[in-house]
């Protein structure tokens, strides 16, 4: 059972509050962590970086001498890449780094971080954020109350608090991001994670794992005298109870009859 203790903004602690367990107390998997945080920071890579090809750079594209006669090399233009100045072969150009990776990933490496924050008695989870004021001085006291000297700290918190918004983007080593936003990255980033207490039930309601309906039971061939199996072909419809089925003959012994009629 993960129980954590509330705090108010003068960091006396006036309660508890029960956090899931799926969320808060599961079993850290370093790997995907790993994979997790390998992927969002490729994502990140703005990926601008670029060379000109031949066709770019400047320069004429006559061709300098002719073909034969000089003594010299053959050149067709001096856009070549073997020239200064010239063109790059196969240099880098703009893409992008990021690739797919499954929900289900994302959604447990977030697990395995907020479980790793509760393991580690790094999660602080606050009454609430009712500043009187935006100034980052005060809010900066604020945290030394609640945490004491801790150098990286991130917020979690959803959108509306304006004071709170103002007040921490000033701060140095301090990042507010809002529960939709919130990543495994970040999570690790950050040595402090603090959170109210409404968030705290929100991302264990969230984040929490659920389980589905259980499908429905595959049909079955009748055993029971009387009761009519499925076809085996789709397109069929099944026989009925008690009828006995007539075989057919094949195509052509039909095509004989038939013309054994006319």
């Amino acid at each position: 059972m993960a129980l954590v203790d509330i705090k108010n903004l003068e960091g006396q602690t006036v309660g508890q509050v029960e956090l899931a367990d799926d969320v808060f107390a599961r079993r850290v998997n370093p790997h995907l962590l790993h994979e997790v945080t390998r992927w969002y920071l490729r994502s990140q890579r703005a990926g601008t970086h670029k060379t000109k090809g031949r066709g770019e750079v400047s320069g004429s594209g006559r061709k300098p001498w002719k073909q034969k006669g000089t003594g010299r090399a053959r050149v067709g233009s001096i856009r070549s890449s073997i020239w200064r100045k010239g063109g790059t072969v196969h240099g880098p150009q703009p893409r992008s780094y990021a690739y797919a990776l499954p929900r289900k990933m994302i959604l447990g490496a977030l697990r395995s971080a907020l479980s790793a924050k509760f393991a580690e008695q790094k999660l602080t989870v606050v009454d609430g954020w009712p500043l009187e004021t935006h100034k980052a001085g005060k809010f900066r006291q604020t945290l030394s109350r609640l945490e004491g000297d801790v150098r990286t700290i991130l917020l979690v918190e959803p959108e509306g608090n304006r004071n709170l918004e103002l007040a921490s983007r000033n701060l140095e080593g301090v990042k507010l991001v809002t529960p939709k936003a919130l990543q495994a990255y970040d999570l690790l980033r950050h040595e402090r994670l603090m959170l109210s207490k409404d968030t705290a039930v929100q991302l264990g309601r969230t984040l929490g794992s659920t389980t589905g309906s259980a499908p429905a039971p595959a049909a079955t061939a009748a055993s029971e005298p009387g009761q009519a199996k499925p076809a085996a072909d789709g397109n069929r419809k099944p026989a009925r109870a008690g009828k006995a089925v007539k075989p057919r003959a094949p195509r052509k012994a039909r095509a004989k009859a038939s013309k054994a009629k006319e």
